[in-house]
C-alpha cells in the first residue's frame, strides 16, 4: 500500500482515508476588506480581539494582527496605545473604504490601462463629468 499525504490538491483525508473538502483559504485582499468592514462598524477605536470576534470563523488572532499591521503600513488604519496593546480605527470614511477596494481590484489586474478605459466607458455622462471635474481640480492643486 502506498503512503498518501494528508494534504493533496483535493483536500485532506479523514481517519478512513476518505477525502474531505478543504476549506477555502481567504485571500489577503478579502481579509483586509473584512477587517476594514469590521472597523467601520465600530463606534470608536477597538482592539484586535474585537475585530477577530466580529469577523468570526476560525481566523487566528495573530492573523488579524498581521492584517492590521499591513493596513497600518498602507495608511488605511491608525492605532493608538491602549494599555499593553493597541486600539485600531479606520483612517477614512466609507467613501475611503470603497476607494481602497477599487484600488485593490485595479492593483490585482495586469493591464491597468485597459481596466481603467473599460471603467470610464461604462460611466454615466454625469459620473464622467464628475470624474473630469475631480481630475481637473486635483491637477490644479498639484500646480499650486
Amino acid at each position: 500500500m502506498t503512503h498518501h499525504d494528508e494534504h493533496d490538491s483535493h483536500g485532506e483525508r479523514d481517519a478512513h482515508g476518505e477525502r474531505q473538502p478543504r476549506l477555502r483559504r481567504r485571500a489577503q485582499g478579502e481579509l483586509e476588506s473584512q477587517v476594514l468592514a469590521a472597523l467601520h462598524t465600530a463606534r470608536g477605536p477597538v482592539s484586535a480581539a474585537w475585530v477577530q470576534e466580529r469577523i468570526g470563523g476560525d481566523l487566528a488572532y495573530t492573523t488579524v494582527m498581521t492584517i492590521l499591521t499591513r493596513l497600518l503600513a498602507k495608511d488605511v488604519v491608525t492605532r493608538e496605545r491602549a494599555g499593553r496593546s493597541f486600539a485600531w480605527t479606520p483612517a477614512s470614511d466609507e467613501a475611503g473604504l470603497a476607494a481602497f477596494r477599487m484600488r485593490k481590484v485595479l492593483d490585482g489586474e495586469s493591464d491597468r490601462e485597459a481596466v481603467l478605459a473599460s471603467f470610464v466607458t461604462t460611466l454615466t455622462p454625469d459620473d464622467e463629468q464628475l470624474l473630469r471635474d475631480l481630475l481637473g481640480h486635483a491637477g490644479a492643486e498639484a500646480d499650486d
